[in-house]
């Protein structure tokens, strides 16, 4: 018999090393800039504010941290009025805006067809214009010799109107009515584009399934568009609401003494008066007022999927 050979013995394998993690501060790298950013911008401005509404003093003898917390309740029990009306105004707006954008986002998702870009380019043609000029337009509009209000006393529309307080006589320049018109031209776009942007996202085949299942046009809407449309709901609702609470644009140019919102008590503050402390409580105050609304608002819509 041949002789067997033995075999050389294998070599050892070579130790795996753990691969390197390359690259792993480039996200943090990448952030720096807007967290910087929100710091000086954001955060600064925010500690500056919180620090001078417990100042007292004056601007010829200067302000000194006196942590003076009583001026956040003077602020509240002197201005709530503003205060209320803001709410009630942004909540108006709000309302009228999602009347008006749902049947536009949705005829721009499914039926717009080849006039779709149009439309989207329609719906966005105010911001190419300053947002002083579009409010400043609304005044011609609704001018007391203009056809609005003629249209309007013809129909006996203004009747209603001032028997619900929303104008005087046959005016509707320095009414809540022409403020609450300004703010809802002014924000209709950011109702309008989470929605469609929502909508866009359902898939065709839901409402097919829904007609196979002899579902009726009303019940596919209340049962497949709307809950999956609630996303771009939320979002359009919360980016109305949250500038139209704070805005002074529209109340200043379109409005009266008695239509004054919180934005403009907290304009005259910090720029006529010159009582900071007041100026930032105030600001404060809105702020914390409108968190506390959302904070409830998303957590009874039932949804966080925010567009």
């Amino acid at each position: 018999m041949a002789a067997v050979t033995e075999a050389p013995p294998l070599a050892p394998a070579p130790e795996k090393r753990p691969p390197r993690k390359r690259g792993r501060w480039t996200p943090y790298w990448l952030l720096l800039p807007g967290i910087l950013w929100l710091i000086i911008f954001f955060a600064l401005p925010m500690i500056y504010q919180g620090s001078t509404s417990i100042q007292t003093g004056s601007l010829e003898d200067g302000y000194k941290v006196t942590w003076h917390f009583s001026t956040y309740w003077d602020a509240v029990s002197e201005y709530w009025p503003q205060f209320v009306r803001s709410g009630l105004y942004a909540a108006a707006a709000t309302i009228l805006c999602l009347l008006l954008g749902y049947p536009l986002a949705y005829l721009i998702a499914f039926r717009a067809g080849r006039w779709r870009n149009l439309i989207m380019i329609l719906v966005i043609a105010p911001f190419f214009t300053s947002f002083l000029i579009r409010t400043l337009a609304w005044k011609t509009i609704l001018a007391d010799s203009g056809p609005v209000v003629s249209v309007l006393n013809t129909l006996h529309v203004l009747d209603v109107t001032n028997w619900l307080g929303w104008t005087s006589g046959d005016r509707v320049l320095a009414t809540p009515l022409a403020v609450v018109c300004g703010l809802t031209y002014n924000f209709l776009p950011f109702m309008v584009l989470p929605l469609y942007t929502s909508l866009e996202r359902i898939d065709g085949r839901l409402h097919e399934a829904a007609g196979d299942l002899y579902a009726k046009p009303f019940t596919t809407f209340r049962k497949v568009t709307f809950p999956l449309s609630m996303p771009g709901v939320v979002s359009g609702t919360l980016l109305t609401f949250i500038p139209a609470a704070g805005d002074y644009v529209n109340a200043e140019l379109l409005g009266s003494t008695d239509t004054r919102m919180i934005g403009n008590v907290i304009q005259t503050q910090f720029l006529r008066i010159l009582d900071y402390p007041t100026a930032a409580a105030l600001s404060f105050v809105l702020m914390a007022a409108i968190l506390a609304m959302v904070t409830i608002y998303i957590r009874k819509s039932g949804t966080e999927d925010l567009v």
